[in-house]
């Protein structure tokens, strides 16, 4: 008995080992941890349970049945994240560079299959080169089957991708679907062709890092939500995020206790919005004191900042938060803005998460740029996927909600449960000035009385309250108690009911 009990033993340190101490040796080198050292970091210390240890690829092709390594170049298993279950895998570089093959596919398949089953969320840490190119169509069919999966467990199981080194080719579809995307910096990068084919085919010259690194993709393609800074910070940071996504769909959001009174007033809100309409003020001060103990965990911080995305909790729930920035762009809504939001509020809804709107919102961007690239359409997305959303909506305009932007950003139209506004707000088809000019276009030609028009225009229509005596605005609060206003309307949208007309699935303007 004791000398199986050593084989084993044996065999465990072998799996452990990985490719070996010196491809582990030059992991860290890299600035990178190892497969199983990074599962260390992200799960609750002890918690971790591992499966198919000794899976070994099955290819025979060019020598492989020479070389075969326990695990397969990828560790898989599940564990707690703050005593929550969380299922893993974890790719290894260390052996065959973590090119995913036939047998390490079926891996990764195997827990989110158990994943689905059980209703637990799917962490996905990729670093790999890619296909194994020995085993040819099989580990395409490997990479398919994995697509299969994310798309089944999408909506079903929230399902997050850390990027931790390279992700070419292929592979970087399975994140593409997955519902968010943390990626390292100066590390990892994902691309469909890389800066060798780029060449070329498009005679570009580009590097790794300017084509699909973290920077690029968390600022410029949308691609990835977050940039860290090394593999700890983006683990570290994974930990916190999983503590405000549900388990699955019919899980509700998860509670943290919190001191934080609900009624607690903020008396600095009531001069947050400048006397000038063109004034801009930070709307995350805004959501910062709103939420419990000032905590936002904010995604895509540095693409489309015209719009801010992320989770907060009020009286300890989780809550998604979109709210205009007015910092960037006057707050307007453009194309990449209407996607990112648009994109969250359906995941929101996927996972019965409420749904907290701020508006400061003048328009959409108007350009001949925006128009040729679809903004039409773009914007469709975030009022399609505010339209579509059924769990508890509450908005709160603060200053400036024109034209169809109004309509988008989760108006009572839209089946917004409670819409307040503040005092400051002005609902409108658009701005005095452009109406004015349009209504009185026969006194252009006279300052004077295009200047009283102006006034007449902003005093009738430049507040909230036409807005509320039909019933649009349920409230005008004030600011100093939004929080509270918040608080007590979350508390009585708990048991929201509503379902959306019987469909096979919907026909979003992708």
């Amino acid at each position: 008995m004791l000398k199986v009990l050593d084989e084993l033993e044996q065999r465990r340190a072998a799996a452990r080992l990985g490719g070996g101490q010196a491809r582990i040796d030059a992991q860290h080198a890299k600035g990178r941890l190892t497969a199983r050292e990074r599962l260390d970091i992200l799960l609750d210390e002890g918690s971790f349970e591992e499966l198919d240890m000794y899976v070994e690829h099955n290819c025979v092709e060019f020598g492989m049945e020479k070389t075969k390594v326990p695990g397969d170049g990828v560790v898989t298993g599940s564990g707690t994240i703050n005593g929550r279950l969380v299922f893993v895998f974890s790719q290894d570089f260390t052996v065959f560079g973590g090119s995913l093959s036939e047998r390490h596919a079926q891996k990764i398949c195997k827990i989110m299959d158990m994943a689905m089953k059980v209703g637990a969320p799917v962490i996905g840490l990729n670093d790999s080169g890619g296909a194994r190119i020995q085993e040819g169509v099989a580990s395409l069919a490997g990479y398919a089957e994995v697509f299969q999966r994310n798309v089944l467990a999408s909506g079903v199981v929230p399902q997050l991708s850390l990027i931790m080194g390279p992700c070419a080719g292929g592979a970087v579809y399975s994140p593409a679907m997955t519902d968010f995307i943390f990626m390292v910096k100066d590390s990892s990068y994902m691309f469909v062709t890389g800066p060798d084919v780029v060449k070329t085919v498009t005679n570009e010259v580009v590097t790794q890092e300017e084509l699909g690194g973290a920077i690029t993709h968390s600022t410029k393609s949308g691609v990835a939500d977050l940039a860290l800074e090394d593999d700890v910070d983006a683990l570290l940071r994974a930990r916190d995020f999983f503590d405000f996504l549900p388990l699955n769909n019919r899980a509700g959001a998860p509670h943290r206790d919190s001191v934080d009174p609900f009624d607690r007033p903020i008396p600095s809100l009531d001069t947050l919005v400048p006397p000038s309409a063109t004034k801009p003020y930070d709307m995350r001060e805004l959501i910062a004191k709103v939420a419990d103990d000032g905590d936002f965990f904010e995604i895509q911080p540095g693409h489309a900042g015209n719009i801010l995305i992320g989770f907060a909790r009020i009286e300890g729930h989780t809550v998604g938060i979109v709210a205009n920035q007015p910092m960037v762009l006057a707050g307007c809504l453009d194309i990449n803005a209407s996607k990112k939001a648009g994109r969250f509020v359906r995941f929101c809804d996927a996972f019965n998460i409420p749904i907290l709107t701020f508006v400061d919102v003048p328009g959409f961007l108007p350009g001949v740029a925006q128009e040729h690239n679809g903004i039409i359409k773009h914007g469709a997305k975030l009022l399609f996927a505010y339209a579509e959303a059924t769990v508890p909506k509450i908005t709160v305009i603060t200053r400036k909600a024109y034209g169809g932007a109004y309509d988008v950003m989760a108006s009572k139209h839209l089946r917004g449960d409670l819409n307040y506004a503040w005092p400051t707000a002005e609902i409108a088809v658009m701005g005095a000035k452009g109406a004015v000019e349009i209504i009185f276009r026969k006194d252009i030609g006279d300052p004077d009385k295009i200047a009283e028009r102006t006034k007449e225009y902003e005093t009738r229509f430049a507040n909230p309250f036409v807005a509320a005596s039909m019933g649009f605005i349920d409230e005008v609060i004030l600011p100093h108690a939004t929080r509270k206003r918040i608080a007590v309307g979350l508390r009585k949208l708990r048991t929201k009911q509503l379902s959306n007309p019987w469909k096979k699935h919907d026909n979003i303007p992708l």
